[in-house]
């Protein structure tokens, strides 16, 4: 019989739940509203079967009024995790650049993250910077794909241990 899956752990902004997941993504990247659905549910949605955990930033508490204002203690602690969960938790974190957006805390977090090597990196063609994104990721050895549809397999090819896992369910 056939060893069931967990399904993936999801942990959102300011949990400091462990990561209990075979392997850890971050999703960074484009947070303003588009015409199209949230990238982050479209990826969490298709990365569901897979034993892994997912740091999700959102918080549905978020308010804007807090920005700009580091004396204010739940922005401080929003950003303070962020990086913590990028830079120093997570093994993976994905970058995601939509077209319609400029995100330039999305490139300062790319900036940060980039010489630790381990970004996946959305970028469309439209993107303003992508030519910037591009050379970055260039220099740094990132991988670098079109699509969410490609993200997937992006993650399965950079974690040896989630494909020892994968291999291992299909006996391979």
């Amino acid at each position: 019989m056939p060893e069931i899956r967990p399904q993936i752990q999801l942990v959102l902004a300011p949990s400091t739940a462990p990561l209990l997941g075979v392997t850890s993504i971050f999703l960074a990247g484009t947070t303003t509203s588009t015409v199209d659905r949230d990238w982050r549910e479209v990826l969490i949605e298709s990365l569901a079967d897979l034993p892994i955990t997912i740091v999700n930033p959102y918080r549905p508490d978020w308010d804007s009024s807090w920005q700009e204002d580091i004396t204010c203690q739940p922005f401080r602690e929003q950003i303070k995790w962020e990086l913590d969960m990028q830079l120093i938790w997570v093994r993976i974190i994905v970058f995601y650049f939509h077209p319609s957006t400029e995100a330039p805390i999305s490139l300062l977090e790319f900036g940060l993250a980039a010489r630790t090597k381990k970004s996946i990196v959305v970028c469309p063609e439209g993107y303003k910077k992508r030519g910037n994104v591009q050379i970055v990721c260039e220099r740094y050895g990132l991988k670098l794909v079109e699509s969410l549809e490609a993200v997937r397999q992006a993650i399965i090819d950079s974690s040896d241990r989630l494909r020892e896992v994968l291999d291992s369910e299909r006996g391979t």
